[in-house]
């Protein structure tokens, strides 16, 4: 599970990691009871900070995706299949939100926002086919 950190892409290290791991949560790759790495072995695999590391397993914790363990470590929390697609719906909806407002600042419309999304769904479609 090879973590990919972008130096200059104005979203903080720790917060990187945390997105990372909790897609990994969410989408499976990540099982429950799985320890996550430890915080001491990440910094050094990464090249960062004991802190930066701890501040992201933190954030999972306070989102309920994974549990300390005194001495042992994090380790991933049982996924509630209700709770998953809600987190993943709010993904989804970030996402879109996000999209939108990239599409506003470039002047696009509403129409030729959702006929990129219908061209983007053909060739998902088209790849799982």
């Amino acid at each position: 599970m090879p973590l990919k950190l972008l130096q200059n892409s104005g979203v903080p290290i720790y917060q990187q990691i945390a997105e990372q791991l909790r897609a990994d949560i969410l989408a499976g790759k990540l099982k429950e009871g799985e320890y996550l790495p430890s915080i001491r072995g990440l910094a050094k695999d990464l090249r960062i900070s004991v802190i930066t590391t701890m501040k992201a397993y933190e954030q999972l914790e306070a989102e309920g995706l994974v549990t300390a363990a005194q001495g042992k470590g994090f380790y991933v929390n049982a996924q509630d299949s209700e709770m998953l697609k809600e987190q993943h719906l709010r993904r989804v909806e970030e996402a879109l939100a996000e999209a939108i407002r990239a599409a506003r600042i470039a002047g696009m419309t509403g129409k030729e926002l959702q006929e990129i999304l219908r061209t983007l769904l053909d060739m998902q479609d088209e790849k799982e086919s």
